[in-house]
């Protein structure tokens, strides 16, 4: 097993859902016409703590809503826990969501340009890699590599997003559902892209309902239920926790 590569210590995260409640006549002249809004605190995660040693493909498994992606999100520094902390040993290559990030004023080709620089990309390995991953992404993505990211398909922001990911050196791979997105050849080159990383000793942290993926990538499987940690084990114990709290 490699060295430690992602520590979380006791993580937990708090949002706030802010209801408006019905406002009587007197009410809007007593409070100038400002409505009073009840405020809902919940913990999206609460208490989570585990190590993940580099070269390890961990899966995070849960129902939506069940705070997964709110997990990666804090892994890759895109939130800030309310407690706790989550410690990084290496830079991370996120693909969190299946707008990919990108901006959608942008063209393609300029969002390329804009998420590789943000990841350190410089500029002679942005022309150098800018051919392969416009061919990685595909033909229809080729094709539209100058037209603003507003036009394109969720599957072709997916396509494009994974295309930078896949040219990126980074120790730590972060996927978010986003494998079954796109058709059966792109989802091949994905696999195999996946599995080249993995054999270098790179570390997958992968979100994703589909058993399949979960059960061929990662021996290692994080439960996660209600913002709590059911399960972290072997991935099929994971899953067995899973799936029995969904036949309930």
């Amino acid at each position: 097993m490699g060295h430690p590569i992602i520590i979380a210590d006791n993580v937990g995260v708090k949002f706030v859902r802010s209801r408006r409640r019905n406002t009587k006549l007197r009410d809007f002249f007593v409070q100038g016409g400002k409505r009073r809004l009840k405020v809902d605190e919940f913990w999206a995660l609460r208490n989570l703590s585990f190590t993940i040693h580099a070269g390890e493909a961990v899966g995070v498994i849960g129902r939506n809503g069940t705070g997964k992606s709110t997990l990666l999100k804090i892994v890759a520094g895109v939130l800030i826990p309310d407690e706790g902390r989550v410690h990084t040993y290496g830079r991370v290559a996120p693909l969190l969501e299946l707008s990919a990030g990108f901006s959608n004023d942008l063209t393609g080709r300029e969002n390329v340009q804009l998420v590789g620089a943000l990841h350190g990309m410089s500029r002679e390995e942005l022309k150098e890699k800018l051919p392969k991953i416009i061919e990685f992404a595909g033909d229809q993505v080729a094709a539209a590599i100058d037209t603003p990211v507003r036009h394109y398909s969720s599957g072709m922001r997916v396509r494009l997003g994974f295309a930078v990911i896949a040219q990126l050196p980074h120790p730590i791979l972060l996927v978010d559902e986003v494998l079954a997105v796109g058709d059966k050849e792109f989802r091949n080159k994905c696999y195999k892209t996946i599995e080249k990383m993995l054999s270098e000793g790179r570390t997958l942290f992968l979100v994703s309902h589909s058993e399949g993926d979960l059960k061929r990538f990662c021996k290692r499987g994080l439960y996660i239920n209600a913002g709590h940690m059911e399960v972290d084990g072997p991935i099929m114990d994971a899953l067995d926790a899973y799936n029995g709290l969904v036949r309930t």
